[in-house]
């Protein structure tokens, strides 16, 4: 099959998938696992239909499309912030966990690579849990901050971590590397400066007209060209991705104008083509084959990522969140899947890891996807006072999924002043919503 048909056959797939997911009876399932169920069903080791050679491309653009829209929510001050400090407080406590984990696991000789697995351990899927937790109303107000600075967290750390140790280059090397590819995106920040603000506020008027696009396609050229200045350096693409959407961010940042045009074409053309080609694509080389034989290894993956990642989160955050939210926490943090392909790919080629473990690796991550944030929502949905669907959620964030992340995360000018003002506000009760109330849904910054 050339690689025009293999596309053809893989965006009917993602066509099909909302339709099938408004058909399924219950909760809604979220579209990212009918789209890699659908690619195992298609792909080589299912009925054969069509292969990852001819759509690679795309599929790798899709990935960067993933961690630039995860990288556009990264507000660097909420990192500086009460929630930021607890988040990187959770995942340094999960890195411990999961080095005791895979030494415990390589003692019994149940793994060879301790580096990719104890990685993929601390991981957090925020990109793929954006749309999840957008469509349920759980990225606002207080909860929303602690949610997206943990899933930042635990996307951008393991990301650099990957960049040092898994390069197969010296640490020296991989530190000049990185330290070489943020000074690329720093550079790239300045050009609002340099071009003038009233001269950016005129382009991005300008490139809201459908003939031009002016705004995206500079977005997609910020992408390609820190996707390719991270392969050129030797380092792992996603966290060129990440820093393209940092970059975008500060370039909508310095200016006073409406970037919900912009945001919702970043939604339309990531979620609608690119992220959904890449869940397909990472369906059909998933090797069914390996986890069948050996479907322990799945299973034990699955609950570690709930132990390592989640579990933390009941403690961390006991003085900032409720039980129940504390418990939402766990699962949402517990979720993840695009670096664990990542980590799987790095460990397969450098020989460390062996194919059962990567196959399993990336089974667990499909199962937290399946699970994890289902269980999340299903603990909201009880604490709720007043239910709230997708349709409220949508007319209240015209940007989209990349628009209601960014609100989520903007902190207000008061919560600029004073950092430290989610940690002294008491707690909403167990059965309070946490976006209930015009007191949650803060005001956003001056920065956009």
């Amino acid at each position: 099959m050339n690689g025009l048909q293999a596309l053809l056959v893989v965006t009917l797939v993602a066509a099909l998938a909302p339709m099938i997911v408004a058909a399924l009876p219950g909760p809604g399932l979220p579209q990212v696992v009918v789209l890699i169920l659908a690619g195992v069903l298609i792909g080589p080791q299912g009925l054969g239909l069509a292969s990852t050679t001819g759509i690679r491309l795309l599929s790798d653009v899709g990935l960067g499309f993933l961690f630039l829209l995860a990288g556009y929510e990264l507000d660097l001050r909420l990192l500086r912030a009460h929630a930021g400090r607890l988040a990187m407080i959770g995942w340094a406590i999960s890195a411990v966990i999961a080095v005791g984990t895979v030494a415990i696991l390589g003692s019994f000789g149940f793994l060879h690579a301790f580096v990719p697995i104890g990685l993929a351990l601390t991981t957090t899927a925020l990109g793929t849990l954006l749309p999840i937790l957008h469509d349920n109303n759980m990225l606002s107000g207080q909860f929303g901050r602690y949610v997206l600075a943990a899933g930042a967290v635990g996307e951008l750390f393991p990301i650099v971590a990957i960049s040092l140790f898994l390069t197969g280059r010296g640490e020296f090397v991989a530190i000049g590397s990185i330290l070489a590819v943020c000074v690329i995106a720093i550079v790239l920040t300045l050009i609002p400066r340099i071009i003038g603000p009233a001269r950016v506020r005129a382009i991005f008027r300008q490139g809201r007209r459908a003939t031009s696009q002016t705004t995206l396609r500079w977005s997609i050229v910020l992408l390609l060209l820190l996707l390719v200045a991270a392969g050129r350096f030797g380092l792992d693409v996603v966290l060129g991705a990440m820093l393209a959407g940092m970059v975008l961010r500060s370039w909508t940042h310095g200016i006073e104008i409406d970037v919900t045009p912009l945001e919702g074409k970043l939604d339309a053309v990531g979620y609608g083509l690119f992220i959904p080609i890449f869940f397909v694509a990472s369906g059909m080389a998933l090797d069914v084959k390996s986890i069948i034989q050996d479907p322990l290894r799945l299973i034990v993956f699955f609950l570690l990522l709930l132990v390592v990642r989640g579990l933390p989160s009941l403690l961390v955050y006991r003085r900032a969140l409720p039980l129940r939210q504390r418990v939402e926490m766990t699962f949402i943090t517990a979720t993840t899947m695009p670096l664990l392909i990542a980590l799987a790919a790095i460990g397969l080629s450098t020989g460390a890891m062996i194919p059962a473990n990567a196959a399993a690796l990336v089974g667990a991550g499909v199962l937290s996807v399946l699970f994890y944030p289902l269980i999340a929502v299903a603990v909201a949905r009880r604490g709720r006072t007043v239910p709230a669907g997708p349709a409220g959620t949508d007319a209240a964030e015209p940007g989209g999924v990349v628009g209601a992340a960014r609100a989520a995360g903007e902190p207000s000018a008061d919560w600029e002043n004073d950092p430290a003002d989610d940690r002294s506000a008491s707690p909403p009760s167990g059965n309070q919503h946490p976006t209930a109330g015009p007191a949650a849904d803060l005001p956003p910054g001056p920065g956009l």
